[in-house]
């Protein structure tokens, strides 16, 4: 199943996303479901096992998505009356990116071969672990602002998985069972920033920074996360590709060395590292630039395309400074 948070009159919502490209409001859809069947409560009901956003409905784990199977058969056999719709046309809702507000966002550093041969490092022998924030999270349809603040806007393509369920000290057999499913991020990094200090997360947190979706691949169709293809190009120039079986640390082992140190929680997000090709390893290094387009492939789970925009600096007035 893929999963989609979408926008409808100015209202987020959860959908999925069918084989003809259209979305089936899960939220709406069961609750007509439930109707049609002469529930009592039915609203209450749908809330508690599909509510219209994703933390919540992850947090629901196998119940809901059996319940949201049922609603997409429904909608999609009956011509059903209901008093909101329950089918969109794919270009007729603006996707939003899967999930807005994780309780943590965990990235991996130095994670394949060939990026760690490219900045001159050796195989970490545990995991490099930094964080992104909430803030920096923009949709698979909105623009990578780029802030006057630095002139050295880079790319990460990376592969990113989310937390289906409570994960403390799991072995690597049980990783895979604690994933709700795999998506598609953009680790935007502002290098003189991120190198200004020995940490990172200064030029990892700016906002807007961390293109995510368009969609969550479920793990009951993605039930193997190693062997996929992914590839970024920037205005058609390929400049990153590679295969998750480069990982130094996959995904099982990434879950059970995580889990260790904290408790994973559904909506949580993991991204998993980014391989060679970055903008500042390159010779001569080449950065982001206003107008530059980039697309991010990965196997068996799509495609995230965004284009950079220069973007003035706002207070919290929303008026805009230099």
């Amino acid at each position: 199943m893929k999963l989609v948070t979408f926008i409808y009159n100015n209202e987020s919502r959860i959908g999925a996303l069918t084989e003809d490209k259209r979305v089936v409001d899960l939220n709406y859809a069961y609750k007509a479901l439930l109707e049609s069947e002469g529930k009592v409560r039915s609203e209450l009901i749908a809330e508690a096992y599909i509510p219209a956003d994703m933390e919540g409905f992850i947090e629901g784990s196998d119940d809901s998505l059996s319940k949201a199977q049922e609603s997409i058969t429904y909608a999609l056999s009956k011509d059903a009356a209901y008093k909101h719709p329950l089918i969109h046309a794919f270009d007729s809702v603006k996707i939003d990116a899967p999930v807005r507000k994780p309780g943590k966002i965990i990235c991996v550093g130095h994670n394949y071969r060939e990026h760690i041969k490219e900045m001159g490092r050796e195989l970490p022998e545990n995991p490099v672990v930094f964080a992104k924030f909430a803030n920096t999270i923009t949709g698979p349809q909105d623009d990578i602002p780029h802030y006057p603040i630095s002139d050295q806007l880079d790319y990460e393509a990376e592969f990113a998985f989310v937390v289906g369920k409570k994960a403390r000290n799991v072995s690597r057999e049980d990783a895979l069972e604690h994933v709700a499913g795999y998506t598609i991020a953009n680790d935007v990094t502002y290098r003189d920033i991120q190198r200004r200090t020995l940490e990172w997360l200064q030029g990892k947190t700016v906002e807007g920074s961390l293109p995510l979706g368009p969609w969550l691949v479920t793990s009951d169709e993605l039930d193997n996360p190693s062997g996929l293809d992914v590839r970024l190009t920037v205005n058609g120039e390929e400049r990153q590709k590679t295969n998750t079986s480069n990982f130094v640390f996959d995904v099982q082992e990434l879950i059970e060395f995580l889990s260790n140190l904290m408790t994973l929680e559904p909506g949580d997000v993991v991204l998993t590292g980014t391989p060679g090709g970055v903008g500042v390893a390159r010779d001569p290094q080449t950065f982001l630039t206003d107008g530059d387009v980039v697309r991010i492939e990965i196997d068996k789970v799509g495609v995230l395309e965004n284009k950079v925009a220069k973007t003035e600096l706002a207070n919290h007035d929303n008026k805009v400074h230099s």
